[in-house]
């Protein structure tokens, strides 16, 4: 009977046996756990056994049922947040590369329009030179008769400037002088020259500098002009400055001392080195008014009468080579349009031209042509009316 197994104990041997397991970790699935998360590449150092702690680090125990972070998960993470996020210094290096660029196109630009405008200034200097040394040679050769000379100057001044002051004239007056010679002589072209100016650039500055304090425009202008001549690279823009101010004053001389075509000339060569005030401008658009309206003498004078008019009202004391002022051609011209009014039979009009000359300055024939254009007027007819005679009443 002993040695009978009992069913009633064996049944109970197991549930024993868990009982006391029960509250112990399961120690193997635990280390297998571990073993699964920790990466391929964990060196042999970083494997601590249970029971031995790593200095420096967090002591971390293992719960049952709670599986341990993945470290090489958590580089991966890094990794991607990293490239994520791109560093803008690039950007901004490029920024600063193309501003530079920008900056660099813009200067060489401002330098090139700069230079252009330079060589402009001195090309101009340089013909306004060559035309007046030309022109003055050509005026010597002619006092000395030396005709053929001459004409080939004069023909030169022309072919560089054509509107050049009196080179027409003096090439009209050669031209007669040559063809009422019997016998001309044949002369070779001369080999046109500049005459050489032994005068350094500093004492060619000091005498336009004087010049300029003086008044002396024209000498000014000569000793400026060769110093461009000798050096054009010599303080380029104080020379332009000081070329201006003599043409511009030079112009406004002449325009008062009745050389108006010579007065706009010099005008005309200051606009080249800069821009004119509003006083030469307006002297310089009225006395082109004036020479407007001299162009029609003779031939329209009611254009006559309108640019004299304005001429007049502006600058009446602006004469030109003829001796007439504004104010003397504009009464000229109204009477003259007046007459023409007249044969027209317009009587009406030609009595407010008559008036208006005569407020200009008496005139006896204009007042004797307004009596009759107000004939004309007020009647129809130009012939004065008879005055009525009172007859005498007869004694009775």
């Amino acid at each position: 009977m002993g040695d009978m197994e009992n069913p009633e104990l064996d049944s109970t041997l197991p549930t024993q046996a868990n009982a006391g397991d029960q509250g112990k970790p399961d120690l193997d699935a635990t280390i297998r756990t571990n073993l699964e998360d920790t990466p391929s590449d964990k060196t042999q150092e970083d494997v601590t056994s249970p029971g031995e702690s790593t200095p420096g680090k967090a002591e971390v125990t293992a719960q049952p049922g709670v599986k341990a972070p993945s470290k090489g998960k958590k580089a991966k993470k890094n990794s991607k947040a990293k490239k994520g996020k791109r560093s803008p210094w690039p950007i901004l290096a490029l920024l600063g590369l193309f501003i530079l660029l920008l900056i660099a196109t813009t200067s060489a630009f401002g330098g090139y329009a700069s230079g252009i405008e330079m060589r402009k200034g001195a090309e101009a200097t340089q013909i306004v030179a060559r035309v007046q040394e030309q022109f003055n040679l050509g005026l010597q050769e002619l006092e000395q008769g030396k005709y053929n000379l001459a004409r080939q100057r004069f023909e030169y001044v022309i072919q560089l400037d054509p509107n050049y002051p009196g080179v027409t004239d003096r090439l009209a007056e050669v031209m007669l002088r040559l063809n009422a010679t019997a016998t001309p002589t044949v002369v070779p072209t001369p080999t046109v020259s500049p005459t050489p100016d032994l005068r350094t650039v500093q004492q060619l500055y000091d005498q336009g500098q004087q010049y300029l304090a003086n008044g002396e425009w024209s000498n000014a202008i000569d000793a400026l002009l060769s110093l461009r001549k000798a050096d054009p690279t010599y303080q380029p823009v104080l020379i332009d400055g000081m070329l201006f101010t003599a043409l511009r004053n030079q112009g406004i001389d002449k325009i008062t001392h009745a050389d108006l075509e010579g007065g706009i000339y010099d005008m005309t060569l200051a606009e080249r080195f800069g821009p004119i005030d509003a006083e030469a401008q307006g002297l310089l658009n009225w006395t082109k008014l004036y020479i407007t309206g001299a162009s029609f003498w003779d031939l329209n004078w009611e254009q006559a009468v309108y640019y004299f008019a304005q001429v007049a009202a502006a600058l009446p004391h602006l004469t030109d080579g003829s001796g007439m002022s504004a104010n003397e051609r504009y009464r000229i011209a109204l009477i003259k349009y007046g007459d023409q009014l007249m044969n027209e039979t317009q009587y009406c009009q030609a009595m407010e031209k008559y008036q208006l000359a005569q407020t200009l300055g008496n005139d006896p024939e204009a007042a004797q042509a307004l009596v009759a254009a107000t004939n004309g007027c007020n009647t129809g007819s130009t012939k004065p009316q008879p005055t009525p005679q009172k007859t005498p009443k007869k004694k009775p």
